[in-house]
């Protein structure tokens, strides 16, 4: 702020800042009434579509990749081992390491869940032309890469392993 700018919300960063906040509340929102008839909530649709795209990835590097601490797995992932969805498994290199796979039941519903996502994906972001999606990614990819690499702005350990 400056002379000119008495308050936050008058700086155009400031309400940059808060409309991307809004807007991923409102996504996240969306998503999770959206998953609900599938028993399921937005952070275990994060761990199905990249248990899908990297099968026996560790669970490690799955907390990097989403950028959640280690804790936050050791609640989820038992849950949905628990229900069938994925199963744990020893490295064959390093026993100390579990890495991840989907069961056939996890495999289904990670692609019925995706199908779920991408119908809301379109419905939300249709009226908007491919090129500002494009440019909107590429403003937001920028954005995640400045938190990463600002010292002190997230969890070091977090932005180590993106993918």
């Amino acid at each position: 702020m400056n002379e000119k700018q008495a308050f936050p919300w008058d700086h155009p960063r400031f309400r940059s800042w808060i409309s991307v906040a809004r807007a991923c509340q409102l996504m996240q929102q969306a998503l999770a009434r959206a998953l609900a008839p599938l028993d399921i909530k937005p952070p275990h649709l994060d761990i199905l579509v990249n248990l899908y795209r990297f099968e026996g990835i560790s669970q490690q590097e799955l907390a990097r990749k989403l950028l959640v601490g280690r804790s936050n797995m050791s609640m989820l992932l038992p849950q949905m081992e628990k229900r069938g969805l994925l199963e744990r498994r020893a490295d064959q290199r390093d026993k100390r390491v579990l890495r991840l796979f989907l069961t056939e039941e996890g495999r289904s519903l990670s692609e019925h869940a995706m199908r779920i996502q991408t119908e809301l994906i379109e419905r939300t972001l249709s009226a908007t032309p491919l090129d500002e999606c494009q440019h909107l990614a590429e403003t937001m990819d920028l954005l995640i890469q400045r938190m990463l690499s600002s010292d002190g702005l997230v969890d070091p350990d977090l932005s180590e392993d993106r993918g």
